[in-house]
Formats: structure tokens, C-alpha cells, sequence
């Protein structure tokens, strides 16, 4: 069976390089156009390459950066487009690739909490996809679907097998994120090195909204959740990978172990249907005091296609019905690029890519 033609849009930075990571011997999708800014059109992605561990494809190292326009996406009969475009440019620039017959895994956070776009993480909410068909571009084949705030990304993982279990409205959460979720450059040195920066612009807002979008009910269209999602955000001079610390208390009364059984047990929709960028087990439970811990556990997941694509849960504590865990996932794979591929494998097997 041939391979889908896809396009990257915004293939130089770090979560679309990324994206060419995964997509460049992907089982499902074949690369037939990388798009850049203005100022590096004409140039290879090789020039720009940064992901040292990753070796680049040769074909598509030599693969020439195209201006971001629909027509050239037509032109290279790009049936996808994976975007990691900075908001402000996605948010017209989505919309003209959609209406242009193009299906659109996008994700900037531009178009998330419109009504008609779902925001998916295919563990939780993986029946949200139908939200495309009302898109008035889904006629001509086009749609917009994206994938959620990275800091959120991984702390849903764990919040929705415990959300069936047990009953709570409220969670409180303190993030420990990574520089790469800044983008590149990112954030100065000197403001970062030894030290500890306890704001970041819009994100304790985001997680707040989408938690309840993500989580929300499908009954005709979205119910919003009543899981309230209370955050401190902090970038800290780590490279990728965001630790986060959770509070939630309970209505019932459970045990450390329960807490553990029912995050390790945990299996959604990619894993039934062994979507090729689907870790067998999404949330992976360590039962050391030290773990989780970026640098040991950021790539968790299996098999190699899903390194970096699990969330881990450690130091489970519960103290009454109050129930205490961190949370590890990888912001540019879980939380940016393979939420996106993930997103696309996932509609694809619905046969939203026919």
C-alpha cells in the first residue's frame, strides 16, 4: 500500500524537526514538502538540523524548504500538514491550508478552543475526532484537528484513568517545564542558568481550559468537564522533558497501591488499535523514590517508534483521600510532534485520510 503524501509546516524549528523525525520513515506517511519562513526558503533542512541523536534521511536532508502557501501543498499533492507554525502565523494559515481540501494536524494553540476543532490526546478523548464533520471545510476534505498545551498533555494521560475510577473536581498541579517548550532560541541564558523562572505567559490559563475541553464529556458535541485544573508554572534549565507535581483529593477513600493499579492498567483507543506511534502502556508507573526524573525517563515508551510518548507516574502518596504523585512527559513528542502524528494515525484508521 503507497504511503500518504504529507507536508511539515514550519520544518526548521524544534517541535518540526520533530515532526520530520517521525515522519521520515513512518509506516503510514511519506514526506512530499517541508515548508519554512520566508528567509530560509530555497535552503535544505539539513542547514538547520539540530537533533544530534537523530540521524536525518538523506532524501529528505536534501529535500528544498518551500514557501508556507497552500498551492505549493496542492502542488506537492499533500493530502496532511502537520504544523508547528508559531500561533499568530496558524492561525490564518491553517485555515487556508483546510479550505484548500488539506486535513491539518496542528500544533499551535491558535484554534484548540474553537467549537468545531477538537483538541485530542487519542487515549483520552479519541471520539472528539468526529468534531471535523462540522467544519465547513470537511466537504472539500480539509479539517483542522490539534493536540493540546504540552504541559497538559501528560498530566490528562494520568488524570483520565484516574477520572473513571474515582470522583474529584479539582486538581492542583505545580510545572517544572523544560527550555525546548520556549522554542528556539528560546529563553536567554543568562536568564535561566542556575536559576528558576516562576512565569510563563498564558500557560497556567491554557491548562485550565483545556483540561476541561480535553476531558469533557461526548455527547452530540462536548460537554465540558467539571474537573477544575488549578496550575503553577515555573521553565527550568532542563532540556526537554516536564516534570509536574499533583494534588487531588479525593471523595473516597484509596490506597497508594489502588492509585498505582489503576494508572498502570490504563489503555486507550491507539493501543487497542496499535496505532504505529502508540506506546503499548501510556502512563508507566515507577515505584522508586527518585523517579521520575527527565534525563532517565523523557523517552519512555515502547516500541522505538514511541520512545518519548509514555507519561510516568512516581512517589504515589496518599495521605487521607488526599492524593499526592509527579508526572513526566516529553514536550516536543508526547506534548508537540507525536501528539500530532498520533492525532493523524488516529484519524487515518477512522478514514478521515480517504
Amino acid at each position: 500500500m503507497s504511503r500518504i503524501p504529507v507536508a511539515v509546516l514550519g520544518a526548521t524549528g524544534n517541535v518540526g524537526q520533530r515532526f520530520v523525525s517521525l515522519l521520515q520513515d513512518h509506516p503510514i506517511f511519506r514526506l512530499a514538502a517541508l515548508c519554512s519562513s520566508d528567509r530560509k526558503v530555497g535552503g535544505t533542512l539539513a542547514e538547520h538540523w539540530r537533533l544530534e541523536d537523530i540521524p536525518l534521511d538523506t532524501e529528505v536532508a536534501a529535500m528544498e524548504l518551500q514557501p508556507l502557501d497552500p498551492k505549493v501543498l496542492t502542488h506537492a499533492g499533500a493530502v496532511a500538514a502537520f504544523s508547528a507554525l508559531p500561533a499568530d502565523i496558524a492561525r490564518d494559515l491553517e485555515v487556508d491550508v483546510a479550505r484548500a481540501g488539506i486535513r491539518v494536524f496542528s500544533n499551535a494553540s491558535a484554534h484548540r478552543m474553537e467549537p468545531d476543532v477538537p483538541l485530542l490526546v487519542p487515549e483520552v478523548n479519541p471520539d472528539h475526532i468526529a468534531l471535523v464533520e462540522r467544519q465547513a471545510t470537511f466537504k472539500a476534505g480539509g479539517f483542522l484537528a490539534t493536540n493540546p498545551n504540552c504541559s497538559i498533555t501528560g498530566l490528562v494521560l494520568a488524570l483520565k484513568p484516574l477520572a473513571d475510577a474515582f470522583e474529584f473536581t479539582e486538581v492542583h498541579v505545580a510545572t517544572y517545564q523544560a527550555l525546548s517548550g520556549a522554542g528556539y532560541p528560546g529563553v536567554p541564558s543568562l536568564d535561566v542558568v542556575g536559576n528558576v523562572l516562576p512565569f510563563i505567559e498564558g500557560e497556567e490559563e491554557k491548562m485550565q481550559r483545556e483540561a476541561k475541553k480535553i476531558l469533557g464529556a461526548w455527547s452530540d458535541g462536548i460537554v465540558p468537564s467539571p474537573i477544575e485544573v488549578w496550575a503553577n508554572c515555573a521553565r527550568v534549565p532542563v532540556r526537554e522533558g516536564h516534570l509536574e507535581a499533583v494534588s487531588i483529593v479525593l471523595r473516597e477513600d484509596v490506597s497508594s497501591e489502588d492509585i498505582a493499579r489503576v494508572l498502570a492498567a490504563f489503555r486507550g483507543a491507539p493501543q487497542r488499535q496499535r496505532l504505529p506511534t502508540a506506546p503499548k502502556q501510556p502512563v508507566i508507573v515507577r515505584t522508586e523514590r527518585n523517579r521520575p526524573q527527565p534525563l532517565l525517563d523523557g523517552m519512555a515508551g515502547e516500541p522505538a517508534r514511541a520512545r518519548g510518548m509514555a507519561a510516568t507516574v512516581g512517589r504515589i502518596r496518599v495521605t487521607g483521600r488526599n492524593v499526592r504523585f509527579f508526572v513526566l512527559s516529553h514536550n516536543t513528542l508526547r506534548g508537540g510532534a507525536g501528539g500530532s502524528v498520533l492525532n493523524a494515525e488516529l484519524a487515518h484508521r477512522r478514514g478521515y485520510l480517504a
